[in-house]
């Protein structure tokens, strides 16, 4: 049986990590009434931006989605976590993906494999070293993969009355997403996921996570980012269309995501979109995103409707989300949207 309660849509917004830029940003983001201020980890380190953004911000939740785990080791995580979430007044959230073999192995040179038990581990000695910092007590992780033995007074950084940041971490496939529901305290879900996915796929494997350590569906968040195509005339809804279907294509040529178009009987056209981008043929790609998948995987409405669609495609399932509004909307739009998004509570489900 499930528990139906009540809880309010959180409603994030992205970043340029790029540093001159982030002052600015942030301090937007929190003005139009942002509930979250995420950065990723692309051609700018994830940590470094969110650090100014707590400095040109009061209230917004600051994280990473993502920062590359496995290019980095717990110790060195968990003091750019503790610092953040000491300097940010407990606003922190610590977002954290595996990337795939071939980033980790040839373009971050560190080694991989297991990649669910080993990001398990992290987030466990992640904790061991906060809770050694935190409570004065020896440190004694001793891991399959991670080792963390040794803390003197001076490598153990000052107390902060904060709390452990939260950890989120990315996951598409069932054993990355049960594992998130077990031991994470969020979700990151991609773009690249459809409401069936979600329901079908993502729910019943964090549930199932859940049950293992009994916890509730209310103790976790569910973030999820969404593809919107939105305007004020045919013209800006046609021009972001064009745009939305060559990103939905981008990614559905990628052989880690093709569970997803399988759940929808699209399996095929995961190979053929891969064909065609190993020769570079971006704008065929685009073509081949007919309407019913672009509806599956976007929110297609007029401005005025938006915040309706969205809230029918987060219902029940999503905490927060972060919509790819326009950039050229105005505050004043976008405050609207983001009031209308929150207008209304939604129900969350509960694990059993």
């Amino acid at each position: 049986m499930s528990a139906t309660v009540r809880s309010s849509l959180k409603v994030d917004g992205g970043i340029s990590s790029q540093l001159t830029r982030v002052p600015q940003a942030a301090a937007g983001l929190e003005r139009q009434g942002y509930d979250g201020c995420w950065t990723a980890e692309v051609n700018h380190d994830p940590f470094l931006p969110l650090v100014l953004a707590a400095e040109h911000s009061s209230n917004i939740e600051l994280g990473t989605s993502i920062a590359v785990a496995f290019a980095r080791n717990p110790m060195t995580v968990a003091n750019i976590g503790w610092d953040l979430q000491a300097y940010s007044r407990g606003r922190f959230i610590l977002g954290l993906g595996s990337q795939i073999q071939a980033h980790i192995e040839k373009r971050f040179s560190m080694p991989w494999g297991q990649p669910v038990r080993r990001m398990r581990e992290f987030i466990a000695a992640l904790r061991a070293i906060w809770a050694a910092w935190r409570d004065g007590t020896p440190l004694r992780f001793e891991g399959e993969f991670y080792t963390h033995k040794l803390m003197t007074p001076m490598f153990t950084p000052e107390p902060q009355p904060h709390g452990f940041p939260r950890v989120f971490v990315a996951a598409v496939g069932e054993a990355m997403t049960e594992m998130c529901g077990e031991v994470a305290d969020g979700m990151l879900a991609h773009a690249f996921t459809t409401k069936r996915y979600l329901d079908e796929v993502t729910i019943p494997a964090l549930q199932r996570g859940m049950q293992r350590s009994g916890r509730n569906r209310t103790d976790f968040q569910l973030s999820c980012p969404l593809f919107v195509v939105t305007g004020v005339s045919d013209a800006e809804l046609e021009a972001a269309a064009a745009g939305t279907r060559k990103q939905i294509a981008f990614y559905g040529s990628t052989p880690a995501y093709r569970k997803v178009l399988e759940l929808h009987g699209w399996g095929d056209l995961q190979t053929e979109l891969h064909e065609l981008s190993l020769r570079g043929k971006w704008d065929a790609m685009g073509a081949l995103i007919d309407d019913e998948m672009l509806n599956t995987f976007a929110v297609v409405a007029e401005l005025d409707e938006l915040a309706a669609k969205i809230r029918d495609r987060c219902d029940g399932v999503i905490d927060r989300v972060m919509p790819s509004l326009p950039a050229g909307l105005s505050e004043t739009a976008v405050r609207a949207v983001l009031d209308d998004l929150r207008g209304q509570p939604k129900a969350v489900r509960s694990s059993p």
